[in-house]
């Protein structure tokens, strides 16, 4: 028996003026039909994920490839992460500069299979193994990021289910503003900013370290259960990281059934969610 699938992609928990919230929600919309084709034609929730999170890392609106945040050094070092539910299989990147889209490089390190993450220019060596063509670091760098000086933390992610049952998530950034040199956070890192497995999908989004700390990712799929569903199981972790640590965050959380959350305790947390047959029924919030 047929699925009928699911995509949901977010654009990352933080602040957004008003003049912008059209923007960035078109942003994850245009990302979210894009994966939506994938799924549409029958391909897997894999390939949707990856292809959602390359167009969101191609938009300069957000913080992930083309647009990341700058380091305290005025560079750009992303982190990006994706799985596949099924088989448990993962692949991460952290700090790297020289690929344009890492959650591409995420992937064939995942469809490699000898390791799940791999970091700083080490991870740009094996992309070039791959053959993924190396790009200047400063073609990430935005106008609107170089003119930036504040805390940021806006990921971006997606989570998607497939007509045969397959759930998966990726998730990319490109961290928070002025952070150190070779500071890794939660979206290269399985189970904090990642997660999939038979249970459901989880990407999420805000201040890294204490995503790290808790654990976010697998936190609110052990959440679920027959009295919880996603909304429910979403709102507890996030209950939980916020007293524990008092971090503003987000998730997108969807189960084998299709049922899903969208949840944040930031001010915003732009997404777009696309489900049933043919083109899909579309919604979208901040």
């Amino acid at each position: 028996m047929q699925t009928a699938p699911v995509l949901i992609v977010h654009g990352g928990a933080g602040r957004h003026p008003e003049a912008e919230h059209e923007d960035v929600l078109a942003g994850c919309e245009a990302a979210a039909r894009r994966g939506w084709m994938v799924l549409r034609d029958g391909g897997s929730a894999l390939d949707a994920v990856q292809v959602a999170v390359m167009v969101l890392e191609d938009d300069p609106r957000f913080n992930a490839g083309t647009g990341s945040v700058l380091n305290a050094r005025g560079r750009v070092e992303m982190d990006a992460s994706i799985m596949e539910g099924s088989g448990l299989a993962a692949g991460a990147v952290g700090a790297v500069s020289t690929v344009r889209n890492p959650v591409q490089l995420a992937r064939l390190i995942l469809d490699q299979g000898e390791t799940v993450l791999r970091v700083g220019p080490a991870a740009e060596d094996f992309a070039r193994e791959q053959g993924l063509e190396a790009v200047d670091p400063d073609s990430h760098v935005t106008d609107r990021q170089r003119a930036r000086w504040q805390d940021a933390h806006e990921t971006v992610g997606c989570v998607a289910l497939d007509e045969l049952g397959r759930l998966a998530a990726a998730t990319s950034t490109g961290g928070v503003f002025g952070k150190p040199p070779g500071r890794v956070g939660d979206s290269a890192l399985i189970g904090c900013g990642t997660y999939a497995d038979e249970r459901g999908a989880v990407s999420c989004t805000g201040r890294g370290e204490a995503i790290m700390r808790a654990g976010l990712a697998l936190r609110a799929l052990s959440c679920l259960s027959p009295a919880a569903g996603p909304r429910q199981a979403a709102d507890q972790a996030l209950r939980w990281l916020a007293r524990h640590t008092g971090a503003e965050a987000g998730l997108i959380l969807l189960d084998p059934r299709g049922e899903s959350a969208v949840v944040h305790n930031a001010p915003h947390m732009a997404f777009c969610r696309i489900d049933g047959r043919g083109d899909g029924r579309v919604s979208r919030g901040l």
